[in-house]
């Protein structure tokens, strides 16, 4: 008989917890927006954290609790977008697409090194030792730090510069901060004219280090019927805003540093130079 009780104990106290411990769940249960799940369903899953958080989910509670905007999610683009801000149900605002380019052309046959580098095979840690190894000390240091932190495999190096693939590239920004050099920007992706330099320095100076960099002459400033470009640091900008795409800028360029793509050919998505 002291047997069958203690079972019957064991048994009682097995079900005073267990009915304990359901209505603890009950009760003390964190309840999750259904908004934020819906949300992260609209996502693309791409949890490349260029929208500013750890990943979708973190992004996809913050738009729910009002704390971020709907439209954060370059890879989603305008689609998801309108999708997110349906859920909390505000109108999207359309978005221009976006592109990283890499400011800089300095490929081997236009530019050179000053010391060999032996160290660890990273753009950060090159960087570190006198700026790096290349003459150019804002050019790309071709170690393909962009291209192992971009999840969409749009950035590769080729000749010793990083490239982007317009085709592939969402926007994220994880070359952008990944580039110790600061030469990766996100640009317009319809934007038909691009200087490919980001060099500072006075234009013979860039001349010296890099044949291939923009020298300051002001050329494609006189030639722009639109007034769209000007002289910024030794190196011309050009206004996305301003720019017709008429190409006077590149082809009067002595340096070809200057990208032109016609309009017409990037809305097909042709890629004249992929060097981007």
């Amino acid at each position: 008989m002291e047997a069958i009780y203690a079972i019957i104990s064991v048994g009682a106290i097995g079900l005073l917890f267990g009915v304990i411990l359901t209505l603890a769940s009950h009760f003390l249960e964190v309840r999750r927006d259904e908004r934020a799940q819906k949300i992260l369903e609209a996502l693309p899953g791409a949890n490349c954290g260029g929208c500013g958080y750890s990943g979708c989910e973190g992004y996809a509670n913050a738009v729910a609790k009002g704390e971020a905007p709907p439209d954060l999610c370059a890879p989603g683009g305008s689609a998801a977008a309108q999708t997110v801000a349906g859920i909390m149900g505000l109108a999207a605002q359309e978005k221009t697409p976006q592109c990283a380019v890499v400011l800089c052309r300095g490929t081997a046959d236009v530019t050179g090194r000053k010391f060999d580098y032996r160290g660890v095979a990273s753009c950060r840690a090159a960087a570190m030792l006198y700026g790096g190894p290349g003459k150019c000390a804002y050019g790309c240091l071709g170690f393909g730090d962009c291209a192992s932190a971009c999840q969409f495999d749009a950035v590769r190096v080729i000749d010793g510069v990083a490239r982007v693939d317009r085709t592939r590239c969402t926007a994220c920004g994880a070359c952008v901060a990944a580039c110790p050099k600061q030469i990766i920007a996100l640009r317009p992706a319809s934007q038909p004219a691009v200087v490919l330099c980001s060099s500072r320095e006075r234009g013979a100076d860039t001349r010296k280090a890099c044949a291939g960099g923009c020298i300051a002459c002001r050329r494609c400033v006189k030639e722009c019927p639109a007034q769209a470009i000007e002289i910024r640091e030794n190196h011309a900008v050009i206004d996305p805003a301003k720019c017709t795409g008429c190409g006077k800028c590149a082809a009067v360029c002595p340096t070809g540093v200057i990208r032109f793509s016609p309009p017409g050919r990037q809305a097909a998505g042709a890629q004249p130079d992929s060097r981007a």
